[in-house]
């Protein structure tokens, strides 16, 4: 019987999760992390046709959550962006839509991760929130059996210490960054083990830069912006951001975009003895491309590693760890009746 391990990592601004993973391959798949919430459920079809969400009941409501969720009826975009996230009706509601397109009845082991300032303090809650029952649609049941909690950015260090032995050897000194949509998180570590002192989160992530942009259009326009996916697309793609038939350069806010970036980076750099040992620093995450630039200018001395699909980084990091702790705890997964007997028993599943 193989041992079912997952991984979610629910964002403020998407929330991404393991869809497969076999010798070291992982496929991954996400959805904004948006949720809707209604007291009725919705009809199978809509007026533009069938919409890949799933309705998740959480104290009384139904939210629904997916990759479809922007063709959701409730037009209202309300963000959870505080610290008590992870304790929101909407985080649980984004987990359990996670699973659901999972398509898996049963997960041995969740692996799930907490920005680096709250780790401590809120490690045990999401441990025990991310365990039990969880309902989603009519009559799906999906049951974790274990969960495990790692700090954000150890998962992006797992990650890249797999593509690079390097990352995990103790004679090197690694600082993983990860550009979120509220936070940015440091990692320092001597091989994969923490350097605690030197690591931290700082609320000061894209949704700063996008809320900063947002809010100076707005006032140009004299009329309240707040469609913060859309600067988003526009920074992305690199294109024109177009508003009330007028087209608005983003461009222009490259010197505020860099001085956002420069002061997350105050924060690392304050916390580093200095960066002359550092022989890797690692750039992740959704709101990487935009800063950078920025990381590059404050280590100029340094190869900056950046990853493929950096947005995926973590969770991605997350499966490799959960896989890796089963396999070294053998006898918490033979008592759930599963046997680990080598790699391929420890299975994420296809989707």
């Amino acid at each position: 019987m193989s041992i079912v391990v997952r991984a979610i990592d629910v964002g403020f601004g998407n929330t991404k999760y393991a869809t497969a993973s076999a010798q070291g391959q992982v496929d991954c798949a996400h959805f904004a992390s948006l949720a809707y919430f209604g007291q009725d459920e919705i009809p199978v079809e809509s007026m533009g046709g069938r919409r890949r969400t799933v309705q998740v009941p959480v104290d009384g409501l139904l939210y629904e959550v997916g990759p479809d969720v922007e063709f959701a009826a409730d037009r209202f975009r309300s963000r959870q962006l505080h610290d008590g996230y992870t304790q929101t009706a909407e985080y649980r509601a984004l987990a359990t839509g996670a699973l659901h397109f999972m398509k898996v009845e049963t997960v041995d082991l969740l692996v799930v991760g907490l920005p680096v300032s709250q780790y401590t303090s809120k490690r045990a809650a999401l441990q025990k929130a991310m365990t039990g029952t969880f309902h989603a649609g009519r009559k799906q049941r999906i049951v974790v059996k274990r969960a495990l909690v790692v700090p954000q950015p150890q998962g992006a260090l797992y990650w890249c210490a797999q593509q690079n032995p390097n990352v995990g050897s103790p004679k090197y000194k690694s600082l993983v960054m990860d550009v979120g949509s509220r936070t940015f998180d440091w990692l320092v570590t001597r091989g994969m083990r923490v350097v605690p002192h030197m690591s931290d989160s700082v609320t000061r992530g894209v949704s700063d830069i996008l809320r900063h942009i947002a809010d100076t259009v707005g006032a140009r326009m004299k009329e309240d912006f707040r469609d913060l996916d859309a600067v988003d697309r526009a920074l992305r793609s690199g294109q024109i951001l177009r508003l009330n038939q007028i087209d608005h350069d983003l461009k222009k806010f490259d010197t505020a975009i860099h001085k956002i970036a420069d002061q997350a980076l105050d924060f690392v750099l304050a916390r580093l003895d200095g960066p002359q040992e550092l022989e890797h620093i690692i750039l992740v995450g959704g709101g990487a491309y935009l800063y950078t630039k920025a990381v590059r200018r404050r280590f100029p001395k340094h190869k900056i590693t950046e990853v493929a699909d950096p947005m995926y980084a973590n969770v991605r990091g997350f499966q490799l760890l959960g896989e890796q702790y089963v396999r070294e705890r053998p006898e918490l997964f033979r008592a759930d009746g599963g046997s680990v007997t080598s790699e391929a028993s420890v299975s994420a599943g296809s989707q």
